[in-house]
């Protein structure tokens, strides 16, 4: 077991419970219906990824390669991609539309590090195995 990437994946699954709460309840009357479906997107993932974190942290002894980097790199896909997403939607609708326009791009970046960390898991895992 890897106890950062266990503790962080754990903070964050906590984190879409709690960010699913508020958008169903306290976002649910203030934002449009599109806003909140791009809000609950980014928790869906935000609880998926972290999910995904936490099985491989606790069963990292298992495998027969590093995994520790790839969790990592995991983890700050997720970041990047949903909390763009949680800014963009929240930024925009209650500060200034424009002001957090420098986190469209980051989203797709934080997608790609998110596939590309779970592609290169799948590959390690078919090349090396598990112990």
């Amino acid at each position: 077991m890897e106890k950062q990437t266990t503790f962080f994946s754990g903070l964050f699954i906590m984190l879409s419970i709690v960010f699913g709460a508020f958008g169903a309840h306290a976002l649910k009357e203030i934002l449009e219906p599109a806003q909140l479906q791009t809000f609950e997107v980014g928790v869906r993932y935000q609880g998926f990824l972290s999910m995904g974190v936490l099985l491989l942290a606790l069963n990292m002894d298992r495998f027969s390669f590093e995994i520790k980097r790839i969790l990592w790199a995991m983890l700050i896909g997720m970041i990047l991609f949903c909390f763009s997403i949680y800014g963009l939607v929240l930024g925009r609708h209650f500060i200034d539309p424009k002001a957090f326009g420098f986190l469209g791009p980051i989203t797709p970046i934080g997608g790609a590090i998110s596939i590309i960390s779970w592609c290169l898991f799948l590959f390690r895992l078919l090349k090396y195995g598990q112990r």
